[in-house]
């Protein structure tokens, strides 16, 4: 159970919304900036919160022009699958491909991405490694053994271990796949990110 779904109440309805959407969208581009970590030439994972979970509905709405709250519940139950369980973290992973050489190149070279990918905590004997594990619903709907998704979704679960240690650091992003090399030896975490996620481990 992902810690405090949102509800048809944080959802502005359309005239509202356009009155909050420039600051908003600022608010999100700015924490966005802290959230996302690319590693290598095209993996990037994005750590998704309530903030940046909230705009994807508010800007489905808008642009579906999505008006009943059956509608927006909708969009809701999709979307609050995002959201981290306590002591969890989740992420969108996406495969920065832009060409058609590029999908048919990575693509059936990254089959099994999704379970790939790790937060290293700490050093020496006192390391910790988390790995990701695909969202339930979005594992079922990967059919093809041959070839992969440019979208994943993740989540990183953690033991209060984990946690702990997190919090001090330092904290490095891998992707351990046999056919990404530049996935090793990671990204470290800046300390004002490794501080933003450590607050959605801890939230209730």
């Amino acid at each position: 159970m992902t810690a405090r779904p949102l509800t048809l109440d944080d959802i502005a309805d359309q005239r509202a919304y356009e009155r909050e959407r420039d600051e908003f969208r600022r608010t999100v581009i700015a924490e966005k900036k802290l959230r996302r970590i690319t590693v290598g030439p095209v993996v990037t994972l994005t750590f998704e919160s309530r903030t940046t979970v909230r705009f994807q509905v508010q800007e489905m709405a808008r642009a579906e022009k999505l008006t009943t709250d059956e509608q927006i519940q909708h969009e809701l139950d999709v979307y609050n699958r995002l959201l981290p369980s306590p002591g969890e973290l989740s992420a969108t992973l996406f495969l920065e491909l832009t060409t058609e050489e590029q999908l048919r190149t990575w693509l059936p070279k990254l089959v099994g991405i999704e379970e790939s990918i790790a937060l290293r905590i700490g050093e020496g004997a006192g390391m910790h490694l988390v790995r990701s594990v695909p969202e339930e619903e979005h594992r079922a709907q990967l059919t093809r053994p041959d070839v992969t998704s440019a979208v994943h979704y993740v989540r990183f679960p953690f033991t209060p271990a984990e946690v702990a240690a997190f919090t001090v650091g330092p904290v490095s992003l891998i992707v351990n796949h046999p056919e990404y090399p530049d996935g090793r030896p990671g990204v470290v975490l800046g300390d004002v990110t490794r501080a933003l996620l450590a607050g959605d481990l801890t939230a209730r």
